[in-house]
């Protein structure tokens, strides 16, 4: 039973009640007829429970005369749980007269739960986009680095890169098969506005293969990096337009690439030529997907790459078997002779092509869940670790100043994703090759 004393410490003096013909004092306070003269039938304190009126009110209208405030409230109805004070705070309020001091309590400040959960919900995300770089990186290491071993024994990149495109089609069709992925709605229009990004694609995916199998890894990723230059290029063509600080940025690319081909040990103009072409079609790829896939926007990116994989493999195989197919049979008795093994090769080519699918899926995700400029930032970060990975495995010898010209293709790459993040018309959804 709580026990409340009336009894103020020092002496009280109100102003005179607007509603009482009498002075206010605290001895009146004790009078029933002036606390709640509006609401007592019975002015007799005899019962406890036949105080009706809700300390809330009371507090409002006499406001806490006696020192009689929320924040004690709150104290009180938290440390009485066991006499049921839920609904009768202060053991002061019959069945009729609930207690709301509780829920404007929990209005007014925050709840500790809400912010436990607050802090769980951005380290879950922490730990998600974390999640997804690492296996992004993974993917595109593991794939530049058994497509190389392939290259070395078996160079035909025609063959490998119709291989790949079957081994993402293969894939795309066992997750649609399984309902593990959802298939999109297929239509004539949506085929129609799916074949240029497609043949872009393909040209972009044939002549990084080709500039893998003619120079080293990182040579090629260091010459890819430049993307950015032939984006501007081509989208001032088509119309748009981009403040100084953008070709500003895309000097330092431009500088870094071309010191990193003149000291180049493993240099060939066709795997120069390779990388630039691939350059092209990713970024024809990306405005070409911009104007004719508006209308599919609900078509995820997974989906969209799952298609553009098939018409890629139906563009590119017939090519493949013009280009170099009656030489296939011959390499590869070569390439099973250079390794020793089927079976390692057979492990090299497969692993290949599955990683080259889900480098590609993981890219699509991490577009799909982290904002253009993380994306792009976290693509340059990806070529440098894809180079660093691919040196140390390889052994490439490299020359402080192809180092350097690197380092500075890198570094430009880096402030264009930065620069362009900040103009007013955004370019959003790119996706570098």
């Amino acid at each position: 039973m709580l026990t409340l004393n009336l009894t103020p410490p020092f002496p009280v003096t109100l102003s005179k009640s607007t509603r009482s013909r009498h002075p206010v004092n605290a001895s009146s306070l004790l009078n029933p007829d002036l606390l709640n003269r509006n609401h007592f039938q019975n002015p007799r304190f005899d019962r406890i429970g036949a105080l009706t009126v809700k300390v809330h009110n009371f507090g409002s209208r006499y406001t806490y005369p006696i020192g009689f405030s929320s924040r004690l409230a709150r104290q009180i109805h938290d440390s009485s749980t066991q006499a049921n004070i839920l609904h009768c705070p202060y053991q002061l309020c019959s069945k009729s007269g609930p207690y709301t001091t509780k829920a404007a309590a929990s209005e007014s400040e925050p709840s500790p739960e809400g912010e436990i959960a607050a802090a769980s919900t951005t380290k879950d995300k922490r730990i998600q986009l974390a999640l997804i770089f690492g296996l992004w990186y993974f993917h595109n290491i593991v794939f530049n680095i058994y497509n190389k071993k392939a290259l070395n024994v078996f160079p035909f990149p025609w063959f490998l890169a119709s291989f790949q495109l079957f081994v993402g089609s293969v894939w795309m069709f066992i997750l649609w098969s399984l309902k593990l992925q959802p298939c999109p709605k297929i239509s004539k229009p949506f085929i129609i506005a799916l074949l240029g990004p497609a043949l872009f694609h393909t040209i972009g995916h044939i002549s990084a293969c080709v500039s893998f199998s003619k120079v080293a890894v990182s040579f090629t990723h260091v010459i890819k990096s430049s993307e950015p230059v032939f984006s501007v290029i081509f989208s001032s063509f088509l119309g748009d337009t981009y403040p100084l600080k953008v070709w500003l940025s895309i000097l330092p690319i431009v500088l870094g690439c071309s010191l990193a081909a003149i000291t180049e040990v493993s240099f060939n103009f066709q795997g120069l030529w390779g990388a630039l072409i691939s350059n092209v079609g990713f970024v024809l790829r990306n405005i070409y997907s911009k104007k004719s896939l508006q209308q599919y926007k609900e078509v995820n990116g997974l989906n969209l790459y799952g298609w553009i994989s098939i018409i890629s493999l139906i563009y590119l195989f017939p090519v493949a078997v013009v280009v170099e197919g009656s030489r296939w049979v011959q390499g590869y008795h070569k390439a099973i002779e250079s390794v020793g093994k089927s079976s390692t090769f057979y492990l090299w080519v497969l692993v290949s092509g599955i990683f080259y699918h889900l480098y590609n899926q993981s890219s699509y995700q991490a577009l799909d869940d982290i904002s253009p400029l993380t994306f792009s930032v976290g693509n340059t970060m990806k070529r440098v670790v894809v180079i660093v990975s691919t040196v140390l495995v390889f052994r490439n010898p490299v020359r402080p100043l192809n180092a350097l010209g690197s380092a500075i293709a890198i570094l430009g790459t880096f402030l264009y994703s930065q620069v362009t993040a900040k103009k007013p018309k955004k370019i959003e959804g790119e996706k570098e090759g």
